[in-house]
């Protein structure tokens, strides 16, 4: 696979993760479209053996999701631009610390929209237990699958 469809592949796979926070997008199913292209057209061992794990990943996620208790996102106060800070925060921590630095960088993101719409630590802080309680487990959830898968790809190129 030559460079630009790499490229175009990556940047698949990263509109994919910032679907994810946005609602109405196929952020998952995008991460797994972009994985499904890359593996048909470089078919190896290595792609197929990515895209089936990925695919099992991605599947369960799916389940997770739909067991965690729905709540009520506009009663905690969460709007674009704090799933933009969430989401920023996610892809700064997922770049600093890899994969695991994405939950710290969620929870931060939204600590840090909070605490810029509020004002101060008292109510950021409770602010953001009531959202992470509302939306944030699922989103983190299917955030960090993502991410993960993301980052197996990445590892998958670099090596090839």
């Amino acid at each position: 696979m030559d460079a630009p469809q790499l490229l175009l592949v990556g940047l698949v796979l990263l509109l994919g993760v910032v679907g994810v926070l946005v609602p109405g997008v196929p952020g998952t199913w995008l991460v797994w479209a972009g994985l499904l292209w890359w593996t048909l057209k470089e078919p190896t061992a290595l792609a197929w053996s990515l895209l089936v794990s990925a695919t099992a990943l991605l599947l369960v996620v799916q389940v997770v999701k739909w067991q965690l208790p729905p709540r009520r996102i506009r009663e905690v106060g969460v709007t674009r631009r704090m799933a933009a800070y969430a989401g920023g925060g996610a892809l700064l921590g997922f770049v600093l610390l890899p994969v695991v630095g994405a939950i710290p960088g969620f929870v931060g993101g939204i600590y840090l929209s909070e605490r810029l719409r509020l004002g101060t630590h008292g109510e950021a802080s409770a602010s953001v237990r009531a959202v992470m309680r509302a939306v944030g487990t699922s989103v983190l959830v299917e955030l960090f699958a993502c991410l993960l898968v993301l980052a197996a790809w990445v590892a998958a190129v670099l090596t090839s």
